[in-house]
C-alpha cells in the first residue's frame, strides 16, 4: 500500500524487512515493598536531613520483554538513570507534579541507547513502609531536639527549604515548629513515593516517547478506565510500532490520541528531537557559544541543574550543534549521584550533575578546575577555563543566531525564568502572532515587520493558507488542519533546523576546502592503521597558513582535537560515497554546494562572514502534513478474564506473560532472522543517525584513536572497589599513552626538517601551533596532577602541589652546581623553588592556573621540566599525603615512564616562556671578556654596551671598568641578537682587545655569546672605537662544540663552511675561489630560506647577514681574494679600496666619461652610501663600515649593481692580483646572479646595525 493510500484509508501498514522496533523495553522502577526502605548511602545525602528529604534505593520492578538480543537489558544502568537520586517521599502537602526526563546509555563500543522516563508519585499502601517512616521520624526528632536545646542556631538550609513549602508560624516555640515542618504523622498524613515508567529506545524520538508515557500515566490517574487494558498499548509500542524509515513520518496510537514521529532523510542533518530553543532560553546565545567553543576544544564540561531534562537538553543540543564532528570522550549527561567520584576522571568529559537546588556552587568539591567549563544552567551562568580562544567571527555569528531566535520569539539573552520550552512556543504562533511586547511584534500578523523580514514564516503562512486554515483563527483549534502534529512541535522542529543549519554552515564555510589538506596514506589501509599514532592525517601547517589571522588561536587548537582527527580518519577510510557514513556524506555534499556557489580558487580565503542560505524546512512540513505510514492500532490481547483490571491512581504490575514475547507471524519483526543480521540493520540505522560506522571502520577508528579515551561512559553498576580500581587503571594507562603521543608530536614538530626527511610528520611549526601544543601539554599535566587528589585546594592541582613543596623547602638546599669552573659565566643554579619565585614575582600572572602554566613554560625553556617534576615527586611523604593510592602520581612505573617522556624535550630549544611573556621585567647579566694575552688591566677608557633582542633594545649602559660586568633589569628583550659595545677613548691607554661579550637572562638562564676577537682603539686594527657583535645562544654542554643551537637551526647540517674554516680566528684563512663561491651561496641560501618560512618562525636575520659565515663575511672573502698586500706591518682594509673607488667614480662623473645612464645611477647610489657611512658620528672602524655598506646594499637591493661597477673599475686592476676572483669575468657574473636572488625579499634591518647612518 502506498503511503498516501494508507493515510487516506487509515489502513494499518506493515513495514519492509529492514525496519526495526520503535522501542526495545518498557520499564517500571520504584519502591520494592519486599526489601523495604534501604537508605541510598552512595547518593551522598546526609542524615541530618529529615527522613522525607533523604533518598532511598529504588529498584527496577519490571521490564518487558525480558531481553532482546541486539540490546541486552542493563538493569543497573537503567535503574540508576531512571531514578538517578533514588526514591523520594512526599506527603499530601508537597507538590507532586509528574516529571519527564530522558537519558542516554553508552555501550562499550560507543553506540547509544536512549531512555525516556516519567516520574510520578503514588500513595504508599504498605503499612510496614509507613511505620518505618514514622520510626525514622521519631529517631530524627529526638536527635534534632538535642541539637535545638544546645545554644547554636537551629536553622540549617534544610529547614529553610521546608519552611518555604509550608506555612510558617514564627511565634511557635522551636520544638513545635520543628514537629510541624519536619514531621510525618502516620495518623494524619498520607505518604507518597516516586515511581517511574520508562521506554528504552534505539533512537531518540523524545517528543513521541514523552506523549506515550504521559498518556499512559493519564490513563492510570483518570477516573474513567482507558478504552483497552494498559497491556494493549504497551504491547503495541513494543512490538507493533516500527521506527519510521529515513525521510518518512509515522503515526501510531497512544491511549488517548495519535502520536506522530518523523525521521530526516539521508541528505538532511541527522535526527534530533530535543528542543534547542530551550537551551538558548536557559543560557542565552553568548553563553551557548562559549560552551560550544569549550566542547569543540574538548575541555572538561560540567553541566549543573536541578532538572534532569535540562541537563540532557543542553548536553544533546551542544553535541548536535557540532555537526559534522562528534564528541569522542566521556559523555554522561546525567551522572547518577553514586558515581560522583567519576568527576575525578583525568580525561575530557561532558557530564551533567544534579543540584539539589540549595547548595551553591562554592560547596561543590570538584577535583580539577584548571580546564573546566562549569555551566550552572538554572542560574544562567557559565564559568570558563582560562585562555579560551574566541570562536571565529564570533560577533557576526551571535548576530545570525539571534536573528533566528528572535523570529521564533526567543530573546537572545535567554530567559532566566523559563519554565518549560512548550510554554514559550505556545505564546508565539506564525498564524496568530500574539502581541509580543518584548520583541516589539505587532498583533496583526500580516503587516508585521517581522513577517516581512522572515521568509520562513511567510512560507509557512503560504503553506497554512494552502491547507485551508484561516489566518485569523487559532490553528490548533482548527480540527481539519492538515498538520498531523501540534503546532508547538512543528515550531520546535523548524527552530531546531534553522539553528542547526546556521551552526553547520559555519563549519562548511571554515572547512570548505578541507579535503585538499587530507594526507592520504601512501600504504595500504592495514599498515596505515597499525602505524596510526605516528601518521599525520592532515596538513595542519598549510591549512592554517591559509586562514585569516583572527581564526588561528581557535583553529590551531581545534585541529589538535580527537574529534577533528576522527573526522579526518573517517574521511581517509572511505573513498567513495557508498562507504561514507551519513555525517560525512551530508557534510561533503554541503561543502560541494559552497564551492559551486563561491566558484573561487580553493585556497583564496576570505574572512568575510557568509550567512547561512540553505535552510530546508519544507521536508519536515511535508512529512507532518502528509503522514507516510500508520502503524497497527492497539487491540485486545489474549488475556485471561479479570486480568488488566487496576486500581485508579496506581500503575499496575502488568501481565508479563502477554508482554514477554511479540507476535510470532509479524512480517517486519523478522523473528526468524539470525540476531547478527538484526544487529547489522541496527548499526546501519545508527550510522545514519547516531554517527556510527559500519563494522570494519568502527574497528579502525575505535582502535586507531584509542588514546586512553575508550571510556565513553563509566560502567553503571553498583561500584565495588575492584571496578573503581579497574577504571582508574584504565585512566592511568590512558594518561601515559597520551603523554607519549603529545611529547612525540611536539618533538616532531620542533625538529622540523630533519625529522621530516626521516619520515615523521609535517614540515614546520608556527608560533601559534607551538603555543597550542604547549597549552595542551599544560592541560595534560593538570589532568595528571588532579587524578586521585585527596583534597582539592585552588584551581590548579599542579601549582597547589608545588606550593606544598615550597612550604616544606623554603630554605632551598639544592647544591650549587660546581661546573663551569673558571668560565666567564657559570651556569645558573638549578632550583625548582627559585623558578617558582620568578613566576610568583610576575605581577601580570594573577591566577594559580596561569602560574602553573608559566612555570611549565619556564621549565621547558630551561630544559628542566622532567628534572623539576622528578624532584617534586621524589618527596614521597608529600605525594602520599596529597594523593589517593590509585592516583597516577603514585603508580611508580608509569610515573618513571612519564618523566622519561618529558626528558625528551631537552633535545630541542623552546622559547615558550620568553616569547609569551613579552612585557615582563627580566634581569640580565652582562660580562665583557677581554683577551687574556694582552693585559687589559692597563686599559683606561670607560666601556659601554647596548643589548638588542627581537623585541626591543636597552639603550647605552655604562660598564664599570674595574669589574667589566653589570646586572640590569629591563622589559623582556626576546631572543638576543646583537650587542653594540665601545669605549669613550679616554685616558692614557685607550686600546682594548676584547675576546667576547656574554649576556645571560637571569630567569631562563639562556646565555648568549657575542664573539669579538678585535681591538677597539684609535690607531690599532681598523681604528674602531665601537663594534656591533652578533651573538648566538650557547648550549650548556661544554663538550658539544657543534653549534647546535643557532636559533632556530638555520642550517640543518653542519654546513659546508665549517669543514674548511677550522683555522683559529686570528690567522685569516685563505680560501680558494670555489670555496668562496660556496660560502656566498650558503650565505644567500640562508637568507632565502629565512624568508620562505612563515613569519612567526623566522629566526634572526642579523645573524644571517653579520654573523659567522653570514653575507658580510662571504663578501669579505670575495674582496680579500687576490688583494695585493702592501708593505710589511701596514694593514690594508677593503674599505680603503672602496674609498679609492669612490674617489675615482666621483672624478669620472665630473669628467663626464659616463658609459651610460644606468652606470651613472649606480655610481650616484654607491657614492651617496659611501659618504653617508663615512660621515656618521659613530666611531665604527673600517670593517664596521664595510658591514654597514653590505647591510644597506642588501636592504636596497643594490649589491649586485655595485659588484658589477667595482669589477670594471680601474682601481681594481691596480689593487688586485690577476688571479683575483673580482677580475674573473665568469666568476663575477655568477656572483651577480646569486646576489640578484635577494631582490624579491623585503629586508628589514635591525636598528642597531645602521644607527647613525642617515640613509
Amino acid at each position: 500500500v502506498s503511503g498516501s493510500a494508507a493515510s487516506c484509508c487509515g489502513v494499518a501498514f506493515f513495514f519492509y524487512s529492514g525496519s526495526s522496533r520503535f522501542a526495545d523495553y518498557f520499564v517500571i522502577c520504584g519502591l520494592d515493598t519486599e526489601s523495604g526502605l534501604e537508605p541510598d548511602e552512595l547518593s551522598g545525602e546526609n542524615f541530618e536531613q529529615s527522613p522525607l528529604r533523604r533518598t532511598f534505593k529504588s529498584k527496577v520492578l519490571a521490564h518487558y520483554p525480558e531481553n532482546v538480543e541486539w540490546n541486552p537489558f542493563d538493569q543497573d544502568a537503567v535503574g540508576m538513570l531512571c531514578m538517578p537520586k533514588g526514591l523520594s517521599f512526599r506527603t499530601q502537602v508537597d507538590s507532586r507534579e509528574p516529571q519527564f526526563h530522558s537519558f542516554i546509555i553508552t555501550r562499550e563500543d560507543g553506540s547509544r541507547t536512549y531512555g525516556f522516563a516519567l516520574t510520578f508519585f503514588e500513595e504508599v499502601t504498605s503499612k510496614q513502609i509507613c511505620s518505618a517512616m514514622q520510626t525514622l521520624y521519631h529517631m530524627h526528632n529526638a536527635e534534632q531536639y538535642d541539637i535545638l536545646h544546645t545554644p547554636t542556631s537551629p536553622q540549617g538550609p534544610e529547614d529553610q527549604r521546608l519552611s518555604q513549602s509550608r506555612p510558617v508560624l514564627h511565634a511557635a516555640p522551636a520544638i513545635s515548629r520543628l514537629q510541624r515542618f519536619n514531621s510525618y504523622d502516620i495518623s494524619r498524613d498520607t505518604l507518597y513515593v516516586s515511581k517511574c515508567i520508562c521506554l528504552i529506545t534505539p533512537m531518540a524520538f523524545a517528543q513521541a516517547c514523552r506523549k506515550v508515557l504521559e498518556q499512559l500515566h493519564q490513563a492510570v490517574t483518570s477516573p474513567q478506565p482507558p478504552p483497552l487494558p494498559l497491556e494493549s498499548y504497551i504491547y503495541n509500542i513494543l512490538y507493533e510500532v516500527p521506527q519510521p524509515p529515513s525521510g518518512r513520518s509515522l503515526k501510531f496510537s497512544g491511549v488517548y490520541g495519535p502520536i506522530v514521529c518523523q525521521r530526516p532523510s539521508t541528505s538532511e542533518l541527522p535526527l534530533f528531537d530535543f528542543a534547542i530553543g530551550e537551551m538558548f532560553n536557559l543560557l542565552g546565545v553568548e553563553n551557548v557559544l562559549q560552551l560550544f567553543t569549550c566542547a569543540l576544544l574538548e575541555m572538561q564540561i560540567l553541566l549543573y541543574s536541578q532538572h534532569y531534562q535540562r541537563l540532557m537538553t543542553v548536553a544533546e543540543s551542544i553535541t548536535a550543534l557540532m555537526f559534522p564532528y562528534q564528541w569522542q570522550h566521556v559523555y554522561v549527561p546525567i551522572l547518577p549521584a553514586s558515581l560522583l567520584h567519576f568527576l575525578d576522571a583525568p580525561v575530557p568529559y561532558l557530564m551533567g550533575l544534579h543540584s539539589n537546588g540549595q547548595d551553591d556552587r562554592t560547596k561543590l568539591e570538584l577535583p580539577q578546575e584548571a580546564n573546566l567549563c562549569f555551566v550552572d544552567i538554572d542560574n544562567h551562568f557559565i564559568e570558563l577555563p582560562e585562555e579560551l580562544p574566541q570562536f571565529p567571527n564570533k560577533l557576526e555569528f551571535i548576530q545570525e543566531i539571534s536573528e533566528v531566535l528572535m523570529s521564533f520569539g526567543i530573546s537572545p539573552e535567554g530567559n532566566i525564568h523559563s519554565s518549560d520550552c512548550q510554554a514559550k512556543y505556545r505564546g508565539f504562533r506564525s498564524v496568530d502572532m500574539v502581541s509580543d511586547k518584548r520583541n516589539g511584534n505587532l498583533a496583526s500578523p500580516l503587516n508585521s515587520y517581522l513577517l516581512r523580514q522572515n521568509e520562513t514564516i511567510a512560507r509557512l503562512q503560504a503553506l497554512v493558507k494552502r491547507t485551508g486554515v484561516s489566518l485569523e483563527k487559532d490553528a490548533s483549534s482548527n480540527k481539519d488542519g492538515r498538520f498531523q502534529c501540534d503546532e508547538e512541535e512543528l515550531k520546535m522542529h523548524q527552530l531546531n533546523i534553522q539553528v542547526r543549519e546556521v551552526f553547520a554552515n559555519r563549519f562548511t564555510q571554515m572547512f570548505a576546502d578541507y579535503d585538499v589538506f587530507v594526507i592520504q596514506p601512501s600504504h595500504d589501509k592495514e599498515s596505515w592503521f597499525t602505524n596510526r599514532d605516528q601518521m599525520q592525517n592532515f596538513d595542519k601547517a598549510s591549512f592554517l597558513s591559509d586562514q585569516p589571522e583572527p581564526y588561528l588561536p581557535f583553529l590551531s587548537r581545534f585541529l589538535e582535537t580527537q574529534m577533528f582527527a576522527s573526522f579526518i580518519d573517517s574521511k581517509i577510510l572511505c573513498h567513495d560515497d557508498e562507504e561514507k557514513d551519513h555525517t560525512l556524506r551530508v557534510f561533503d555534499s554541503r561543502v560541494e554546494k559552497i564551492r559551486m556557489l563561491n566558484v573561487r580558487t580553493p585556497t583564496l580565503r576570505t574572512s568575510m562572514y557568509q550567512k547561512c542560505t540553505n535552510i530546508e524546512e519544507s521536508a519536515i512540513e511535508m512529512r507532518v502534513s502528509k503522514i507516510d505510514h500508520t502503524a497497527l492500532h492497539p487491540h485486545l490481547l489474549d488475556m485471561k478474564i479479570g486480568q488488566g483490571r487496576y486500581e485508579q491512581g496506581f500503575f499496575p504490575r502488568l501481565q508479563s506473560d502477554v508482554l514477554s514475547t511479540g507476535p510470532t507471524s509479524n512480517k517486519w519483526a523478522k523473528r526468524s532472522a539470525p540476531a547478527q543480521w538484526r544487529r547489522r540493520d541496527r548499526q546501519k540505522q545508527h550510522a545514519e543517525h547516531l554517527y556510527l560506522d559500519n563494522d570494519q571502520r568502527e574497528k579502525y577508528i575505535q582502535e586507531a584513536r584509542n588514546l586512553g579515551t575508550t571510556i565513553r561512559q563509566p560502567k553503571l553498576s553498583n561500584l565495588s572497589p575492584s571496578v573503581i580500581a579497574q577504571t582508574n587503571w584504565k585512566f592511568v594507562e590512558g594518561l601515559l599513552k597520551e603523554c607519549r603521543n603529545k611529547t612525540k608530536r611536539m618533538l616532531v614538530e620542533k625538529m622540523g626538517r630533519e625529522a621530516v626527511e626521516l619520515g615523521h610528520g609535517e614540515v614546520s611549526i608556527t608560533g601559534v601551533e607551538e603555543n597550542t601544543l604547549i597549552a595542551s601539554l599544560c592541560d595534560l599535566l593538570e589532568r595528571i596532577w588532579s587524578h586521585g587528589l585527596q583534597v582539592k585546594q585552588g584551581k590548579s592541582a599542579l601549582w597547589s602541589h608545588l606550593l606544598h613543596y615550597q612550604d616544606r623547602f623554603i630554605h632551598d638546599t639544592e647544591r650549587r652546581k660546581s661546573d663551569g669552573g673558571g668560565s666567564a659565566m657559570p651556569p645558573l643554579r638549578v632550583s625548582l623553588i627559585q623558578d617558582m619565585r620568578h613566576i610568583q614575582n610576575i605581577s601580570e600572572i594573577k591566577t594559580d592556573v596561569g602560574k602553573a602554566r608559566a612555570w611549565v613554560r619556564l621549565s621547558m625553556e630551561k630544559k628542566l621540566l622532567s628534572r623539576h617534576l622528578k624532584q617534586l615527586l621524589s618527596e614521597h611523604e608529600l605525594t602520599k599525603k596529597l594523593y589517593k593510592r590509585y592516583a597516577f602520581l603514585r603508580c611508580d612505573d608509569e610515573k618513571e615512564q612519564f618523566l622519561y617522556h618529558l626528558l625528551s624535550f631537552n633535545a630541542v630549544d623552546y622559547f615558550c616562556f620568553t616569547n609569551v611573556f613579552t612585557t615582563i621585567m627580566i634581569p640580565y647579566h652582562v660580562v665583557i671578556v677581554p683577551s687574556k694575552k694582552l693585559g687589559g688591566s692597563m686599559f683606561t677608557a670607560n666601556p659601554w654596551v647596548c643589548v638588542s633582542g627581537e623585541l626591543s633594545e636597552t639603550g647605552v649602559l655604562q660598564v664599570p671598568r674595574n669589574t667589566l660586568e653589570i646586572t640590569f633589569e629591563c622589559q623582556n628583550l626576546g631572543k638576543l641578537t646583537t650587542v653594540q659595545m665601545g669605549h669613550d677613548n679616554s685616558g692614557l691607554y685607550a686600546k682594548w682587545l676584547v675576546e667576547c661579550v656574554m649576556v645571560r637572562n637571569e630567569i631562563t638562564g639562556h646565555t648568549y655569546k657575542f664573539p669579538c676577537g678585535r681591538w677597539l682603539g684609535k690607531g690599532v686594527d681598523d681604528g674602531s672605537l665601537e663594534r656591533i657583535l652578533v651573538g648566538e645562544l650557547i648550549t650548556p654542554s661544554t663538550e658539544n662544540d657543534e653549534r647546535m643551537c643557532r636559533t632556530p637551526p638555520m642550517q640543518q647540517s653542519p654546513g659546508m663552511m665549517r669543514r674548511f674554516v677550522t683555522i683559529s680566528p686570528s690567522s685569516k684563512p685563505k680560501l680558494n675561489t670555489g670555496q668562496i663561491q660556496e660560502g656566498v651561496g650558503e650565505a644567500i641560501n640562508g637568507i632565502v630560506k629565512h624568508f620562505h618560512k612563515p613569519e612567526k618562525e623566522r629566526g634572526s636575520l642579523t645573524i644571517l647577514l653579520c654573523g659567522e659565515y653570514g653575507l658580510v663575511w662571504a663578501l669579505e672573502q670575495v674582496f680579500q681574494h687576490g688583494f695585493k698586500s702592501p708593505r710589511l706591518f701596514k694593514n690594508v682594509f677593503i674599505w680603503d679600496f672602496l674609498e679609492k673607488a669612490q674617489v675615482y667614480f666621483e672624478s669620472a662623473e665630473q669628467r663626464e666619461v659616463a658609459p651610460d645612464e644606468n652606470w651613472q645611477t649606480r655610481v650616484r647610489h654607491f657614492c651617496r652610501f659611501m659618504r653617508a657611512i663615512n660621515n656618521t658620528s659613530r666611531n665604527i672602524g673600517k670593517d664596521g663600515k664595510f658591514q654597514v655598506l653590505v647591510c644597506l646594499g642588501a636592504r636596497d637591493h643594490l649589491l649586485h649593481h655595485w659588484i658589477a661597477l667595482l669589477a670594471d673599475c680601474p682601481i681594481t686592476s691596480q689593487m688586485y692580483e690577476d688571479t683575483a676572483l673580482i677580475k674573473d669575468r665568469s666568476l663575477v657574473n655568477s656572483l651577480i646572479r646569486v646576489l640578484q636572488t635577494l631582490q624579491e625579499f623585503n629586508i628589514t634591518l635591525e636598528a642597531s646595525l645602521i644607527k647613525g647612518v642617515g640613509i
